[in-house]
């Protein structure tokens, strides 16, 4: 890793820090007790109504062991709910509670605002070129990752 590289990437780091920190507020209100790998698997049910746990670990980069888990406790918690597949009956569909779907909108409003509050100085055509070498930057990465 060449000295830019490796300072830029400490400074995107930092950044990253401040980011978590900005907000409208320091916590979700009603979510302060949801780890941020429960609200990925939220994030994932929410887009992908009916799917497996196995599906649900590969998406998510976690272990289906740890997948399973994480379900259980979110079943406990009234947000999540297992219906049996209607095709394989070994298999379990995901669904999210209407308490899980209140978490999920919640958790994406307050996201939203973060990101406006970020966005809001910079003019759109910062705002444009910050997106686009973001999901360039992402896009390089992903297929780099793909490769190994």
């Amino acid at each position: 890793m060449d000295n830019n590289l490796g300072e830029t990437a400490r400074r995107f780091l930092k950044l990253s820090g401040r980011l978590r920190r900005l907000g409208p507020g320091s916590s979700q209100p009603g979510e302060a007790i949801i780890s941020p790998s429960h609200l990925a698997l939220i994030e994932y049910a929410a887009s992908n109504p009916g799917c497996g746990i196995q599906e649900m670990a590969e998406a998510v980069k976690l272990s289906t062991p740890t997948v399973s888990i994480s379900v259980r406790q979110l079943e406990q918690s009234g947000l999540m709910a297992r219906k049996p597949h209607p095709e394989d009956g070994r298999a379990v569909q995901l669904f999210l509670t209407p308490k899980g779907e209140e978490i999920h909108q919640h958790s994406r409003s307050f996201h939203r605002q973060k990101f406006e509050q970020l966005l809001n100085g910079l003019t759109s055509e910062e705002r444009e070129i910050l997106v686009s070498l973001l999901e360039k930057a992402l896009n390089a990465a992903e297929n780099k990752s793909k490769e190994n």
